[in-house]
C-alpha cells in the first residue's frame, strides 16, 4: 500500500520579527516579576547548580596557572628569605669577630699603657704592625709611623710583656725593628734575683735570646729572670727581657752560655710602645708641632714687639 506524502517546500510559521516581539516581551515580563516578585530565585538557583561544574571545568586552566605561580613565588620568596638571613648570620658573625677583636685589642692597649706608666719614665708613641717581612734568618717588624711622629734608629720597643726589640730603620711614614731574637739586637741585662749584670743576644735557635761572655762560675740559674740594667741609657733600667732556661757551663774555657725565653708576645699582638730615649748622644728627639713651627717662623721683632 502506498503511501502519498507531500513533499512542502516552503515551511510556513510566524515571521522572524513576531518571534522577536514575542521573545522581548517574554523578557520583559520575566524582568518585572523577577525584579517585583522573586519567583524566579529556585529556578535561578537550580541553574546555578547545574552550571557551577562547567564553570569550575571551564576556570581550571586558570586556577591552575595561579597555583603554580603562587608556588613559585612562594619559592623564590622562601628562597631570597633563606639568603638574607644567611647573609645577616655572616654579617653579624664578622660583627661579632671584629668586636671581639677590638675588645681584645683595647684590653691589650690598656695593660700596654699600664706597663708603660709603671715601668717607663719616657715618652712613648704607640704604633701598629704593618707587615712582618718574610725573613728566614732575621725577625723584623714594619710600624705604620716614622720619622714624622719622633721615631728614630735606635728607639726601643715594647708590650706588655717586656722589651719586643729596637728600631733599625726609618722613614718619614713607617719604621723597621728588629725583634729581640735577631742576632743584629743586643742588650744591657741583670739578673733580677742578684743584680748581675750580662748582656743578652739574639740566639740561633728560632724564639730564643742567649746570654754569652760571662764566666763559667757565675750565679745565674735556670728560672732567673733577665731584665734590662739601663746601661748605655737607651733601654730604661727595669724592662722584663726573658726567662733563663738552661745554662751551659764549660770548664776547659772558663765561660758558659744561657738560653732564654722572651717575656714579649710580639706575635700575638699589633699595637706597640716605641720609647722616644735619647739616641746617639742627642736629646729625646719630639714631633715637631704646629704651634712651635709657627714660633719658629716669626721675626724676632714680631715676638719682641708682642712682648
Amino acid at each position: 500500500m502506498q503511501r502519498h506524502v507531500t513533499l512542502r517546500l516552503f515551511r510556513r510559521g510566524p515571521a522572524a520579527e513576531v518571534r522577536l516581539a514575542l521573545m522581548v516581551l517574554l523578557a520583559l515580563a520575566l524582568l518585572v516579576t523577577d525584579a517585583n516578585w522573586k519567583t524566579l530565585n529556585p529556578l535561578r538557583q537550580s541553574i546555578s547548580v547545574a552550571l557551577y561544574p562547567f564553570q569550575r571545568a571551564v576556570m581550571l586552566p586558570r586556577d591552575a596557572t595561579f597555583l603554580v605561580h603562587d608556588w613559585y613565588s612562594a619559592a623564590a620568596a622562601i628562597k631570597a628569605e633563606n639568603e638574607g638571613l644567611q647573609r645577616q648570620r655572616i654579617e653579624l658573625a664578622q660583627v661579632t669577630s671584629n668586636a671581639a677583636q677590638l675588645a681584645a685589642e683595647n684590653a691589650q692597649l690598656r695593660r700596654l699603657m699600664g706597663v708603660f706608666d709603671k715601668a717607663v719614665d719616657q715618652p712613648a708613641i704607640v704604633v701598629e704592625v704593618l707587615y712582618e717581612p718574610a725573613n728566614a734568618f732575621n725577625r723584623r717588624l714594619v710600624f705604620n709611623k716614622g720619622s714624622t711622629v719622633g721615631i728614630a734608629p735606635g728607639m726601643p720597643v715594647i708590650d706588655e710583656g717586656g722589651v719586643v726589640g729596637q728600631i733599625i730603620r726609618v722613614t718619614p711614614m713607617s719604621s723597621e725593628a728588629a725583634m729581640l731574637t735577631d742576632e743584629v739586637v743586643s742588650i744591657p741585662v741583670q739578673i733580677l734575683r742578684n743584680g748581675l749584670r750580662l748582656i743578652a743576644f739574639g740566639s740561633t735557635s728560632p724564639g730564643k735570646v742567649e746570654v754569652r761572655y760571662f764566666s763559667s762560675d757565675a750565679d745565674i740559674r735556670e728560672g732567673d729572670m733577665l731584665v734590662t740594667s739601663g746601661v748605655g741609657g737607651v733601654f730604661p733600667p727595669g724592662l722584663a727581657v726573658a726567662k733563663i732556661e738552661s745554662v751551659e757551663r764549660n770548664s776547659s774555657t772558663g765561660f758558659a752560655r744561657a738560653q732564654g725565653q722572651p717575656s714579649s708576645h710580639p706575635e700575638r699582638y699589633r699595637h706597640f710602645l716605641v720609647l722616644q730615649v735619647p739616641v746617639d748622644g742627642n736629646e729625646t728627639p719630639v714631633a715637631p708641632s704646629p704651634s712651635s713651627s709657627k714660633l719658629k717662623s716669626e721675626p724676632a721683632g714680631a715676638s719682641t714687639k708682642s712682648k
